[in-house]
């Protein structure tokens, strides 16, 4: 598997790009997103990959960003979404506003993207909310120690999601102290509105 490439620039269009590794060039596949942070032609740059394998292809999707790449990886595992489709979200929007219409459950916004309907739309928000937190299961602790794990919960969520532990434990801190009732969800929806 390719986790990253590291080389020069040989060409670019509008979503894809070769990578020239060591005299082996290399047709990455990118967002819109990425095509916005690659040099000039002739210039070194690095690219994160996702590699997908099938029985008759392999093909390379290229990020400039860990954040991007982890979005990718969340979105193609949702029922209807493939690799393409999924280069084509990322293209529709920034990641940060692409993760806030996730997490608020805005449908109208999801489905203004590219190949992207409503029930698309539905589905990506039912499929990637539950992959984010999961506050179906009842806490059987309370006090501190349940604030402590939903705290928790909240930082995992954000760092699955490409941002520091750093970053993440800031964020969720902040909007824990302001309002010690807010659900794992309300403080990721937050903490995503102040992280981008």
């Amino acid at each position: 598997m390719i986790a990253y490439l590291n080389g020069t620039l040989q060409q670019k269009t509008e979503d894809e790009c070769i990578i020239d590794v060591n005299g082996v060039g290399y047709r990455v596949e990118i967002s819109t997103q990425t095509l916005e942070t690659l040099p000039e032609k002739g210039e070194k740059l690095k690219l994160l990959i996702y590699h997908h394998i099938t029985d008759n292809d392999q093909r390379l999707f290229g990020f400039a960003s860990n954040k991007e790449k982890n979005l990718f990886e969340r979105l193609i595992t949702v029922k209807g979404i493939g690799p393409k489709l999924g280069l084509t979200t990322l293209s529709g929007m920034p990641a940060p506003a692409l993760m806030e219409a996730i997490v608020t459950q805005d449908i109208k916004t999801l489905s203004t993207i590219s190949g992207i309907g409503k029930k698309t739309a539905e589905r990506m928000v039912l499929e990637l909310k539950d992959k984010l937190f999961d506050e179906s299961q009842p806490s059987v602790v309370s006090g501190s120690i349940e604030t402590r794990s939903k705290r928790e919960e909240a930082v995992s969520a954000l760092e699955a999601l490409g941002f520091s532990k750093k970053q993440a434990s800031q964020a969720v801190n902040q909007i824990s102290g302001k309002n010690p009732k807010a659900t794992v969800s309300e403080i990721v929806k937050e903490a995503l509105t102040t992280l981008k």
